[in-house]
């Protein structure tokens, strides 16, 4: 159960034109992390325009995307976010075995080695901070500086989303 209150869509009605925007640019669906932001609209509103441009206007691959995003999720035991991204990552062609073998990717045969760039580069931001360099020339070979920055983002922001889902304990709409 939530340790915020969960706002719903008819709740407030001075906030009906930012609930439009969140369902517009998020399926048509209020989901509970928004409910949960809700209780400070700005932050919602400031929210809502990152994931937007990390989720539909970056030229990071969806594939590689979602990977470091499924990644982030089991590293910060965030269940919601990754039962919330499971259907993304298939959707952007990553296969189940993929997905499966993301607890112990680094001795699974599975992924190529711009997906392993991907995953040791979530691996060490969400860990560590820092990027040892070893991995950003890996990461250099597979992806140009926009990609990069993309997925550093990526990979920042979804360790964000994690922290704010298993802090506020925000369930997922399957719950």
């Amino acid at each position: 159960m939530a340790k915020v209150p969960l706002i719903g869509e008819h709740d407030k009605p001075e906030l009906a034109a930012l609930v439009t925007r969140i369902k517009a640019e998020r399926g048509g669906r209020l989901l509970n992390l928004y409910k949960a932001l809700l209780n400070s609209p700005p932050i919602a509103e400031g929210w809502l325009a990152l994931f937007t441009a990390i989720r539909q206007r970056a030229q990071l691959d969806a594939g590689c995307r979602e990977l470091a995003i499924l990644r982030v999720a089991l590293i910060n035991r965030a269940d919601y976010e990754h039962a919330a991204h499971v259907p993304h990552a298939l959707k952007a062609g990553i296969s189940q075995q993929k997905i499966d073998d993301l607890p112990a990717w680094q001795v699974s045969d599975c992924y190529t080695p711009r997906e392993r760039a991907v995953l040791a580069c979530t691996d060490a931001m969400t860990t560590r901070i820092d990027v040892p360099a070893a991995i950003m020339t890996s990461l250099k070979q597979h992806f140009n500086d926009r990609e990069v920055v993309e997925l550093a983002t990526t990979i920042g922001g979804y360790n964000l989303v994690s922290r704010v889902l298993v802090a506020l304990a925000v369930d997922h709409e399957d719950h």
